[in-house]
């Protein structure tokens, strides 16, 4: 079988793909990866920077290829097929990264580096490599016994098992549930394009009617505007019970597993919990900074959150008589008294936010900033129709990176949005290799009558996609192993959060929002309303943000062989920090993909670690002017293309001139003074 993803290739081709290819693929490219480490651990030659550490983070780039592209299918482009094969090689992949960090003859001679570290003559990339292989070894089990490496290889291909079935039970739940309605009645108070849209993916599914699904595009706007209240409490239930209904999709479980494994594994491994195995590579350090920064955060935003949600009640009241708020009426009534405050309403403002438009615009930011020019292209392969490609070019006009964008939600789509990377960039053998970076989303589509018409979220969802985006195609680094967003966790937010602010600044907004049928400019009072709006609510949004946050702590700072019960568990830890009346039916937990499939466990704090950087990295750019190009430069080069080469810390403070200020978040939310 001629197999195209073990022939040579720059681009990824995905329209040779077919489901049969990866399995073969993955087996081969394993064994060839294989050779290439068997050849560093057995080199006769004496252990050196060059034949043992830059080997090996050049070594198994053919696997690592392989593996982004099929892993980004599944969460972007999945089936049944896909999600088999990815129980059946995510087994096959722990183990052979367990075969390198347990290579007794491999570590020896990473080791042997790392003792004359001192006397070799190491860029400082090249010690933070150094560093970083020295201690990916020694923190995955190099110096364990035979018996504890043989449990932690068994403990490593459960989690890889355990976490592929966690996302695939809440993409399938996402995916089965549906709300038809076919009395017009029930949809009183949904704007005309929401109404439109269910009507649409009714008609896509042979059904008569209006369709309501768990896809945020579609979940969202009713639980925003839909006046029926039963009917919000319906979707609401549906939407935060997913995991948790105790049939063969139910996650509980697997949380407990998972967080059983990781905390017996952090034990193996020598530290007291997951989060201090984890945070010990953060800017963090430790699982007390974090709830330190959390419980600082918390003081400043619970007095008020609670004011924000006695407002709230109180308006509530007012309007419908409603005796006791629930967690699907916030949505509603927030918008119904954001309307009233500020006469503010998303559906005023989305006519200025045609996707396309935005994606200029943010495009337009970048040339502005970093001097990118981005052409779309269309004989690049991609995984579905509704992909588009682009490529990047800088003042010289050398090309930067490709960059794949995939806007819309479909049934093999995992919810979210995020951003991955085809192919890392790197420097060999006198050439700069440039990356291939990608951003998935899932924004409202067009429908018959209307484009795709983002809400004011949805743009700065898409500012934040993109700025992970630059980090990853500004990259300007030797190795692979620490390119683009290979740094700390809870340093790979600021890029991406900070470019979020440009979507609140007049300059910024008159280079993209212009009304999609008149190609009028915002109006100047919708900027200004949008940035006095900025800080509504902003008590009760952090706190939700910090729940999630303590959330993961809970599960990940302590042991958790105790734990009984996820529900009851997720309750006390929530305890601190609720506002609502809490709903036997409903659990996070179950559906929390972030830290119980993606990376973000012991690290969801980073989020508002980053606001806190990015409030203060905003602000230095609004003293100067938001477009001001020698702290563009400043920020480019000190920390969008240094990757993880150095500490973030002084990667920061070379960029600003000193750390940052939790003021300046505070400022920014409007908490200093609440």
């Amino acid at each position: 079988m001629n197999n195209p993803l073990l022939s040579q290739f720059d681009k990824a081709p995905f329209e040779q793909i077919k489901n049969e290819h990866f399995k073969p693929a993955f087996v081969e490219a394993i064994e060839n990866t294989r050779k290439e480490i068997d050849a560093i651990a057995q080199n006769p030659s004496v252990p050196t920077f060059e034949n043992t550490l830059e080997a090996l983070d050049f070594s198994g780039r053919q696997l690592d290829r392989i593996s982004s592209i099929f892993f980004n299918l599944n969460s972007a482009e999945t089936n049944e097929e896909i999600q088999k094969i990815a129980q059946e090689v995510s087994p096959l992949l722990s183990e052979f990264s367990n075969d390198i960090t347990l290579n007794e003859e491999l570590f020896q001679r990473v080791k042997s580096v790392y003792d004359q570290k001192d006397g070799l003559d190491l860029t400082t990339e090249q010690g933070t490599l150094l560093e970083k292989k020295y201690k990916s070894f020694s923190r995955n089990g190099a110096n364990l016994m035979e018996d504890e490496k043989k449990r932690l290889r068994e403990i490593d291909a459960e989690l890889s098992k355990l976490k592929l079935q966690f996302g695939e039970n809440v993409l399938a739940e996402t995916n089965k549930y549906e709300l038809l309605l076919t009395n017009e009645a029930d949809l009183d108070g949904l704007p005309d394009g929401a109404k439109e849209a269910a009507a649409q993916l009714a008609k896509s599914k042979d059904k008569k009617g209006w369709l309501i699904t768990l896809d945020y595009p579609s979940y969202i706007p009713f639980m925003k505007y839909a006046e029926n209240r039963e009917l919000r409490k319906q979707l609401s239930l549906a939407f935060g019970s997913k995991g948790f209904h105790g049939d063969k999709l139910d996650n509980q479980q697997n949380v407990l597993d998972i967080v059983r494994l990781r905390h017996e594994r952090a034990n193996l491994l020598g530290y007291k919990t997951h989060a201090h195995f984890v945070l010990e590579e953060r800017m963090a350090e430790t699982p007390e900074k974090v709830l330190s920064f959390l419980n600082e955060l918390l003081e400043k935003a619970k007095p008020a959150a609670k004011k924000e949600f006695a407002e709230l009640e109180a308006f509530a009241k007012d309007l419908h008589g409603i005796e006791q708020l629930e967690k699907w009426d916030s949505a509603y009534y927030s918008e119904k008294l954001k309307q009233k405050l500020f006469s503010l309403d998303d559906e005023k403002l989305k006519p200025y936010f045609k996707l396309e438009n935005v994606i200029d615009g943010v495009f337009k930011v970048a040339e502005k900033l970093f001097g990118l020019t981005f052409k779309e292209v269309f004989d690049i392969e991609k995984y579905h129709e509704e992909v588009k490609t682009f490529e990047v070019y800088n003042n010289s006009m050398n090309l930067v990176s490709l960059f794949y964008a995939d806007f819309h939600p479909r049934s093999g789509k995992r919810g979210g949005a995020w951003m991955t990377s085809y192919k890392p960039q790197y420097q060999l053998d006198g050439k700069n290799s440039r990356p291939h970076i990608s951003n998935v989303c899932n924004f409202t589509k067009p429908t018959e009558t209307k484009p795709s018409l983002l809400t004011f979220n949805e743009v700065t969802t898409l500012f934040h996609e993109f700025g992970h985006a630059l980090h990853g195609m500004l990259a300007n680094t030797t190795y692979p192993g620490l390119s683009g967003t290979s740094v700390y966790w809870d340093f790979v937010e600021l890029p991406s959060q900070v470019l979020e602010n440009w979507c609140y600044e007049k300059e910024a907004l008159e280079l993209f929002a212009l009304h999609y049928e008149t190609g009028e400019l915002i109006p100047m009072e919708l900027v200004q309303k949008i940035k006095e709006s900025a800080t509504f609510q902003e008590g009760m949004a952090t706190l939700r943000q910090l729940s999630f946050g303590i959330l993961d702590m809970a599960w990940h700072g302590k042991d958790p062989s105790e734990i009984k019960g996820v529900k009851a568990f997720e309750t006390k830890a929530f305890e601190g920090t609720a506002l609502f009346p809490e709903t036997s039916e409903t659990c996070m937990s179950t559906a929390f993909s972030h830290i119980f499939q993606g990376g973000y466990s012991s690290g969801y704090y980073s989020y508002k670690w980053a606001e806190v950087l990015d409030a203060d990295a905003f602000a230095y750019f609004k003293e100067n002017g938001i477009f001001n190009k020698e702290i563009a430069d400043k920020f480019k080069e000190h920390v969008l293309s240094k990757g993880g080469t150095e500490n973030p810390m002084i990667l920061y403070k070379r960029f600003r001139g000193a750390e940052p200020k939790i003021e300046a978040l505070l400022e920014r939310a409007g908490l200093l003074n609440k």
